[in-house]
């Protein structure tokens, strides 16, 4: 079987690079039809493929369940079979411990996997809807139809997962897909393009590799739903590029993660659970704990238990723990060493360029203007910035933008429904962290500048579906439709009125 790994037959012309978790396209600034839809696809590298994948989707090969069904089977088999590959790959590039990597880019997205192969079936039924009067002896539905072709973008930080769970859905809703790997993880860039075309149809699924300049290329062509994960400056140049085609986007982008600790709470728990969402692959997870606000008091009983909780974890010199990871490169690793410059490192702080190892670090004596307050961490340092009470630590989260999710921990209950109520995230999970986005029945994604759509479960069926409204009528009783034909009269009017009419079933008095 021909690999459906693609790489341009020319070199595109240089864009410059952008950062943050996804890699940068740039915008060139064009419009207008032409421009999009003629000259930027001419001599494009991948307008063939992207032709030859929406043939394909217009044959109607991807719509029958069978062949979904087919497609999201053979998925799992990579997941099995090249499981001793992915921990390879993954270890290689990220130092990723065999645990982490086992539960978040194999068991995760089996659980996904799973849950779309039960439930398929029951999620592609159309789905029959409430009538009026005159549409009484008609059919009316949504039609699950998939978009097309859609274009899946992921970043290094789970460099399986953030392929797979997309492809899932995408696969699922009938689509025809191109995957673009993160280049910045090259050992598994390498294992998803040369073995994942091995397990899929060729015709209607293909990998993309390379980087800044072919992503730039490759968004010049009309896709029909495009799924980006990555940061949210990369994530405006994405949306400006389907602009040009108005092509639909899921953006699932970063942020600075709030984790607000009341007083009343156990200490230990509070240590352990925000230790391990924070340090887990050495930090570098969209959903971590990015800094935390409690009192003064509180931060003089955390900072113990967050020593005593990285011990426990990773023994007294992390750098020789199995179970911690390393900065994804290089040019990371130094933007993340750079803000350990702010404030004070109450706790690690230690660092070793050539194996880009940093220590979990826990900062104190913040501002919020300082550096590690105003951009998305992304590795091992967790800033503590202190709060008078829940109000002032509410006013500071709603005082910036809003989140891929709000952490809030106490041992009352009412704490933490008001810092749920009071505030606005992408997601919301109490005295806990990262779990929320382990279930496929909860929806996953951001709002404002974390993102835009929702996938996991059905959420990522229903992100790559398009909900067609359908209304099937008889060809008889035409009777009935003279009322809305000309010449009109007050008394058809009346007539089409009460046949229409969505009836309001009560009335509310405001007090």
């Amino acid at each position: 079987m021909e690999t459906g790994s693609v790489r341009p037959q020319q070199p595109p012309e240089l864009q410059p690079p952008g950062s943050g978790a996804g890699e940068a396209p740039q915008d060139d600034g064009g419009g207008g039809k032409g421009s999009v839809d003629s000259d930027a696809t001419s001599g494009n590298p991948y307008a063939g493929l992207v032709s030859s994948l929406r043939a394909a989707w217009l044959s109607g090969k991807t719509r029958p369940v069978e062949y979904r069904l087919a497609q999201l089977e053979a998925l799992g088999r990579f997941l099995d079979e090249k499981k001793e590959d992915i921990l390879e790959a993954t270890a290689s590039d990220m130092g990723k411990p065999p645990f982490e990597a086992e539960f978040s880019e194999l068991h995760l997205c089996k659980n996904e996997l799973h849950e779309t192969l039960n439930s398929l079936s029951h999620w592609m039924k159309d789905e029959h809807v409430d009538r009026s009067l005159v549409t009484r002896l008609d059919s009316a539905f949504i039609r699950k139809d998939p978009y097309g072709v859609v274009l899946i973008i992921a970043p290094w930080n789970y460099p399986i997962h953030l392929v797979v769970v997309p492809l899932i859905g995408a696969i699922a809703a009938g689509n025809c897909v191109i995957v673009k790997p993160s280049e910045m993880t090259k050992d598994t860039e390498r294992l998803m393009a040369e073995e994942l075309p091995k397990y899929l149809d060729n015709d209607c699924f293909a990998v993309v590799t390379g980087g800044v300049q072919e992503t730039t290329r490759l968004l010049e062509n009309k896709f029909d739903y495009i799924f980006f994960t990555g940061s949210p400056s990369v994530g405006r140049i994405i949306m400006a590029a389907a602009a040009k085609h108005l092509t639909p986007v899921t953006l699932e982008l970063g942020g600075k993660n709030p984790c607000y600790v009341s007083d009343p709470c156990n200490v230990q728990n509070v240590a352990r659970r925000v230790a391990w969402g924070r340090f887990f692959n050495a930090g570098q997870t969209c959903v971590a704990p990015d800094y935390v606000l409690c009192s003064v008091e509180m931060q003089e009983k955390l900072l113990p238990a967050l020593r005593e909780a990285i011990t426990e974890f990773y023994g007294s010199n992390p750098r020789e723990s199995p179970d911690f990871g390393r900065i994804v490169g290089d040019k990371q690793f130094q933007r993340v060493q750079a803000l350990l410059r702010c404030g004070r490192a109450a706790i690690g702080g230690q660092t070793d360029a050539e194996t880009r190892y940093i220590a979990p670090t826990v900062l104190v004596d913040l501002q919020p203007s300082d550096p590690v307050m105003q951009e998305e961490i992304f590795g091992p340092i967790l800033p503590i910035v202190i709060v008078a009470n829940m109000d002032e630590a509410i006013d500071f989260i709603n005082s910036r933008e809003r989140p891929l999710v709000v952490y809030a921990f106490s041992s009352d209950d009412k704490v933490v429904n008001q810092v749920l109520e009071r505030t606005s995230s992408g997601g919301f999970c109490g005295n806990d962290t990262l779990m929320h986005a382990t279930l496929t029945s909860l929806p996953f994604g951001g709002i404002g500048n974390s993102g835009l759509g929702m996938y996991h479960g059905k959420f990522t069926f229903d992100t790559f579906t398009h909900r067609r409204g359908c209304l099937h009528r008889g060809m008889g009783w035409e009777v009935l439709n003279a009322v809305r034909y000309p010449p009109y009269s007050q008394q058809k009017l009346g007539i089409a009125r009460a046949a229409s009419e969505v009836k309001r079933k009560g009335t509310c008095t405001l007090l």
